[in-house]
Protein backbone atom coordinates (compact mmCIF):
# COMPACT_ATOMS: atom_id res chain seq x y z
CA UNK A 1 0.00 0.00 0.00
CA UNK A 2 1.33 3.44 -0.99
CA UNK A 3 1.25 5.86 1.67
CA UNK A 4 -0.58 9.09 2.00
CA UNK A 5 1.38 12.13 1.20
CA UNK A 6 1.66 14.25 4.21
CA UNK A 7 -0.29 17.44 3.90
CA UNK A 8 0.61 20.83 4.78
CA UNK A 9 -1.99 22.93 6.15
CA UNK A 10 -1.47 26.44 6.93
CA UNK A 11 -4.49 28.88 6.99
CA UNK A 12 -4.62 30.94 3.60
CA UNK A 13 -6.30 34.16 5.60
CA UNK A 14 -3.24 33.57 8.36
CA UNK A 15 -1.37 35.56 5.96
CA UNK A 16 -3.60 38.94 6.14
CA UNK A 17 -3.01 39.21 9.24
CA UNK A 18 0.34 39.69 8.88
CA UNK A 19 3.97 38.12 8.32
CA UNK A 20 4.28 38.03 12.61
CA UNK A 21 0.74 35.71 12.06
CA UNK A 22 2.29 33.72 9.41
CA UNK A 23 5.76 33.11 10.73
CA UNK A 24 4.14 31.54 13.80
CA UNK A 25 1.53 29.87 11.89
CA UNK A 26 4.27 28.25 10.12
CA UNK A 27 6.27 27.51 12.46
CA UNK A 28 3.55 25.74 13.91
CA UNK A 29 3.52 23.70 11.15
CA UNK A 30 7.28 22.60 11.52
CA UNK A 31 6.63 21.55 15.00
CA UNK A 32 3.34 19.04 13.61
CA UNK A 33 5.37 17.38 11.35
CA UNK A 34 8.71 17.13 13.63
CA UNK A 35 6.25 15.49 16.45
CA UNK A 36 4.57 13.33 13.65
CA UNK A 37 8.22 11.99 12.76
CA UNK A 38 9.02 11.43 16.29
CA UNK A 39 11.73 13.71 15.85
CA UNK A 40 13.50 15.22 18.85
CA UNK A 41 14.50 18.72 18.41
CA UNK A 42 18.51 18.32 19.01
CA UNK A 43 17.57 15.68 16.36
CA UNK A 44 16.12 18.29 13.83
CA UNK A 45 18.63 21.15 14.73
CA UNK A 46 21.52 18.56 14.08
CA UNK A 47 20.21 18.68 10.38
CA UNK A 48 20.38 22.23 9.38
CA UNK A 49 23.61 22.69 10.94
CA UNK A 50 22.10 24.22 14.47
CA UNK A 51 20.50 23.53 17.94
CA UNK A 52 17.65 22.54 19.29
CA UNK A 53 16.97 25.85 20.61
CA UNK A 54 17.07 27.06 16.89
CA UNK A 55 14.35 24.74 16.20
CA UNK A 56 12.46 26.07 19.19
CA UNK A 57 12.64 29.84 18.07
CA UNK A 58 11.78 28.47 14.39
CA UNK A 59 8.96 26.77 15.53
CA UNK A 60 7.29 29.57 18.09
CA UNK A 61 8.02 31.97 15.01
CA UNK A 62 10.16 34.11 16.82
CA UNK A 63 12.82 34.03 14.23
CA UNK A 64 12.89 34.10 10.53
CA UNK A 65 13.14 31.47 8.17
CA UNK A 66 16.22 30.31 5.68
CA UNK A 67 15.22 28.77 2.46
CA UNK A 68 17.84 26.12 2.91
CA UNK A 69 16.54 25.20 6.22
CA UNK A 70 13.06 24.71 5.47
CA UNK A 71 13.91 22.21 2.13
CA UNK A 72 16.21 20.56 4.72
CA UNK A 73 13.70 20.19 7.47
CA UNK A 74 10.81 19.12 5.01
CA UNK A 75 13.61 16.14 3.45
CA UNK A 76 13.92 15.36 6.99
CA UNK A 77 10.25 15.20 7.65
CA UNK A 78 9.14 13.29 4.59
CA UNK A 79 7.53 16.04 2.90
CA UNK A 80 7.60 15.06 -0.71
CA UNK A 81 5.17 16.19 -2.87
CA UNK A 82 6.24 18.80 -4.96
CA UNK A 83 3.25 21.33 -4.79
CA UNK A 84 3.20 20.99 -1.27
CA UNK A 85 7.02 21.84 -0.73
CA UNK A 86 6.69 25.11 -2.81
CA UNK A 87 3.79 26.07 -1.00
CA UNK A 88 5.56 25.56 1.99
CA UNK A 89 8.21 27.47 1.05
CA UNK A 90 6.70 30.39 -0.44
CA UNK A 91 4.75 31.02 2.88
CA UNK A 92 7.96 30.32 4.68
CA UNK A 93 9.46 33.40 3.06
CA UNK A 94 6.29 35.30 2.53
CA UNK A 95 6.43 35.34 6.58
CA UNK A 96 10.09 37.12 6.00
CA UNK A 97 8.73 40.20 4.40
CA UNK A 98 8.50 43.37 6.53
CA UNK A 99 4.67 43.86 8.18
CA UNK A 100 2.83 46.61 6.61
CA UNK A 101 3.76 49.03 9.93
CA UNK A 102 7.32 48.70 8.38
CA UNK A 103 6.55 52.12 6.34
CA UNK A 104 6.30 53.73 10.00
CA UNK A 105 9.50 52.25 10.93
CA UNK A 106 10.87 55.97 11.46
CA UNK A 107 7.89 56.77 13.58
CA UNK A 108 7.78 53.41 15.42
CA UNK A 109 10.46 52.24 18.27
CA UNK A 110 11.24 48.83 18.34
CA UNK A 111 9.31 48.10 21.50
CA UNK A 112 6.30 49.12 19.76
CA UNK A 113 6.83 47.58 16.40
CA UNK A 114 7.36 43.96 18.23
CA UNK A 115 3.78 44.50 19.68
CA UNK A 116 2.11 45.45 16.41
CA UNK A 117 2.86 42.55 14.87
CA UNK A 118 1.95 39.78 17.99
CA UNK A 119 -1.38 42.21 18.19
CA UNK A 120 -2.35 40.99 14.78
CA UNK A 121 -0.69 37.28 15.31
CA UNK A 122 -2.97 37.00 18.48
CA UNK A 123 -6.38 34.74 18.65
CA UNK A 124 -7.64 37.07 21.81
CA UNK A 125 -7.02 40.34 22.65
CA UNK A 126 -7.40 41.46 26.73
CA UNK A 127 -6.93 44.58 27.75
CA UNK A 128 -7.67 46.71 30.84
CA UNK A 129 -7.85 50.24 30.27
CA UNK A 130 -8.04 52.97 33.58
CA UNK A 131 -7.44 56.46 31.59
CA UNK A 132 -8.05 56.02 27.80
CA UNK A 133 -10.13 54.36 24.73
CA UNK A 134 -7.76 51.46 23.81
CA UNK A 135 -6.19 52.51 20.49
CA UNK A 136 -8.12 49.39 18.36
CA UNK A 137 -11.02 51.33 19.53
CA UNK A 138 -10.16 54.89 19.03
CA UNK A 139 -11.93 57.28 16.45
CA UNK A 140 -9.43 59.36 14.22
CA UNK A 141 -10.27 62.82 16.22
CA UNK A 142 -9.77 61.27 19.57
CA UNK A 143 -6.75 59.39 18.35
CA UNK A 144 -5.08 62.88 17.13
CA UNK A 145 -6.16 64.41 20.14
CA UNK A 146 -4.11 61.47 22.67
CA UNK A 147 -1.36 61.90 19.98
CA UNK A 148 -1.05 65.53 19.99
CA UNK A 149 -0.89 65.56 23.77
CA UNK A 150 1.54 62.65 24.18
CA UNK A 151 5.34 63.03 22.94
CA UNK A 152 4.62 61.98 19.27
CA UNK A 153 3.99 65.59 18.21
CA UNK A 154 6.40 65.05 15.05
CA UNK A 155 3.77 63.79 11.69
CA UNK A 156 0.96 63.37 13.71
CA UNK A 157 -1.11 62.56 10.77
CA UNK A 158 1.12 59.35 9.70
CA UNK A 159 0.78 58.86 13.46
CA UNK A 160 -2.96 58.65 13.49
CA UNK A 161 -2.96 56.56 10.12
CA UNK A 162 -1.10 54.05 12.07
CA UNK A 163 -3.37 53.77 14.37
CA UNK A 164 -5.97 53.69 12.42
CA UNK A 165 -4.73 51.18 10.22
CA UNK A 166 -4.29 48.57 13.12
CA UNK A 167 -7.89 48.66 14.01
CA UNK A 168 -8.05 46.77 10.53
CA UNK A 169 -7.04 43.45 11.90
CA UNK A 170 -10.98 43.48 13.73
CA UNK A 171 -12.37 42.96 10.57
CA UNK A 172 -10.35 40.43 8.76
CA UNK A 173 -11.47 37.17 8.65
CA UNK A 174 -9.84 34.61 11.58
CA UNK A 175 -8.63 37.97 13.38
CA UNK A 176 -8.02 38.17 17.09
CA UNK A 177 -11.37 38.89 19.21
CA UNK A 178 -10.83 41.62 21.67
CA UNK A 179 -12.02 42.13 24.85
CA UNK A 180 -11.64 45.58 26.49
CA UNK A 181 -12.59 46.24 30.46
CA UNK A 182 -12.63 50.27 30.85
CA UNK A 183 -12.94 52.34 33.88
CA UNK A 184 -15.95 54.34 34.00
CA UNK A 185 -13.19 57.39 34.09
CA UNK A 186 -12.48 56.81 30.63
CA UNK A 187 -16.20 57.94 29.16
CA UNK A 188 -16.07 61.12 31.55
CA UNK A 189 -12.37 62.02 30.60
CA UNK A 190 -13.10 64.55 27.73
CA UNK A 191 -9.69 64.35 25.66
CA UNK A 192 -9.95 66.60 22.40
CA UNK A 193 -13.30 67.99 23.95
CA UNK A 194 -16.98 67.37 24.05
CA UNK A 195 -17.25 66.60 20.63
CA UNK A 196 -14.74 64.65 20.07
CA UNK A 197 -15.38 63.00 23.44
CA UNK A 198 -19.21 61.80 22.67
CA UNK A 199 -18.78 60.74 19.61
CA UNK A 200 -15.82 58.45 20.56
CA UNK A 201 -18.14 57.29 23.00
CA UNK A 202 -20.85 56.81 20.08
CA UNK A 203 -18.19 54.54 18.16
CA UNK A 204 -17.61 52.77 21.29
CA UNK A 205 -21.40 52.10 21.39
CA UNK A 206 -21.17 50.61 17.13
CA UNK A 207 -17.97 48.70 18.43
CA UNK A 208 -19.52 46.98 21.27
CA UNK A 209 -22.15 45.12 18.39
CA UNK A 210 -19.79 43.24 16.87
CA UNK A 211 -19.56 39.56 17.22
CA UNK A 212 -15.22 40.02 17.70
CA UNK A 213 -15.49 42.90 20.38
CA UNK A 214 -16.69 43.02 23.83
CA UNK A 215 -16.64 45.84 26.32
CA UNK A 216 -16.94 46.06 29.58
CA UNK A 217 -17.07 49.01 31.82
CA UNK A 218 -15.72 49.03 35.25
CA UNK A 219 -18.36 51.31 36.98
CA UNK A 220 -17.69 53.57 39.96
CA UNK A 221 -19.89 51.72 42.11
CA UNK A 222 -17.73 48.20 41.48
CA UNK A 223 -15.57 49.70 43.80
CA UNK A 224 -11.74 49.54 44.22
CA UNK A 225 -10.10 48.32 41.12
CA UNK A 226 -8.72 44.72 40.72
CA UNK A 227 -5.56 46.31 39.03
CA UNK A 228 -5.15 48.93 41.44
CA UNK A 229 -5.13 51.05 38.40
CA UNK A 230 -2.68 49.56 35.87
CA UNK A 231 -4.05 49.76 32.51
CA UNK A 232 -2.06 46.57 30.67
CA UNK A 233 -3.05 44.51 27.73
CA UNK A 234 -2.86 40.06 27.59
CA UNK A 235 -2.43 38.17 24.14
CA UNK A 236 -3.55 34.51 23.57
CA UNK A 237 -2.57 32.96 20.46
CA UNK A 238 -3.76 29.79 19.06
CA UNK A 239 -0.80 28.02 19.20
CA UNK A 240 -0.77 25.66 21.78
CA UNK A 241 3.20 26.00 22.65
CA UNK A 242 2.76 29.73 22.79
CA UNK A 243 2.46 31.47 26.14
CA UNK A 244 0.24 34.46 26.65
CA UNK A 245 2.24 37.50 26.46
CA UNK A 246 1.19 40.32 29.23
CA UNK A 247 2.26 43.70 27.51
CA UNK A 248 2.60 46.40 29.92
CA UNK A 249 3.72 50.21 28.09
CA UNK A 250 5.60 52.86 29.85
CA UNK A 251 6.67 56.48 28.50
CA UNK A 252 9.67 54.96 26.87
CA UNK A 253 9.30 51.42 26.78
CA UNK A 254 7.33 48.35 27.28
CA UNK A 255 7.70 45.26 29.51
CA UNK A 256 6.24 41.54 27.54
CA UNK A 257 5.88 39.18 30.32
CA UNK A 258 5.62 35.51 29.57
CA UNK A 259 6.85 34.18 32.61
CA UNK A 260 4.17 31.45 33.87
CA UNK A 261 3.68 32.73 37.36
CA UNK A 262 3.25 36.74 35.87
CA UNK A 263 0.99 35.23 33.12
CA UNK A 264 -0.73 33.50 36.08
CA UNK A 265 -1.36 36.57 38.36
CA UNK A 266 -2.26 39.03 35.42
CA UNK A 267 -4.74 36.37 33.94
CA UNK A 268 -6.44 36.59 37.66
CA UNK A 269 -6.63 40.25 37.68
CA UNK A 270 -7.89 40.34 34.34
CA UNK A 271 -10.38 37.86 34.88
CA UNK A 272 -11.43 39.60 38.22
CA UNK A 273 -11.98 42.55 36.20
CA UNK A 274 -14.23 40.94 33.76
CA UNK A 275 -16.23 39.72 36.87
CA UNK A 276 -16.24 43.26 38.76
CA UNK A 277 -17.35 45.06 35.57
CA UNK A 278 -20.94 45.51 34.28
CA UNK A 279 -21.93 42.81 31.90
CA UNK A 280 -21.64 44.22 27.89
CA UNK A 281 -25.50 44.84 27.90
CA UNK A 282 -25.05 47.46 31.18
CA UNK A 283 -22.03 48.24 30.03
CA UNK A 284 -23.63 49.84 26.92
CA UNK A 285 -26.45 50.97 28.48
CA UNK A 286 -23.85 53.09 30.49
CA UNK A 287 -22.06 54.12 27.27
CA UNK A 288 -24.85 55.09 25.39
CA UNK A 289 -26.20 57.44 28.63
CA UNK A 290 -22.81 58.77 29.06
CA UNK A 291 -22.94 60.07 25.26
CA UNK A 292 -26.13 61.72 25.69
CA UNK A 293 -25.04 63.43 28.78
CA UNK A 294 -22.20 65.50 26.61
Amino acid sequence: MTAEPKRIAVESSVADRGPTALRIAVGGQLRRLREGCGITPQAAGDHIRGSAAKISRLELGRTGFKERDIVDLLDLYGVTDTDQREMFVDLALKANEPGWWHHYNDLLPQWFETYVGLEGAARMIRTYEGQLVPGLLQTGDYATAVVEMGQGRNEPERRVELRTKRQEILDVPGGPILWAVLDEAVLHRPVGGTTVQREQIEHLVEMSAKSSVTIQVLSYRSGASAAAGSSFTMLRFAERDLPDIIYLEQLTTALYLDRREDVRLYREVMDRLATQAETPERSRALMIAAAAAL
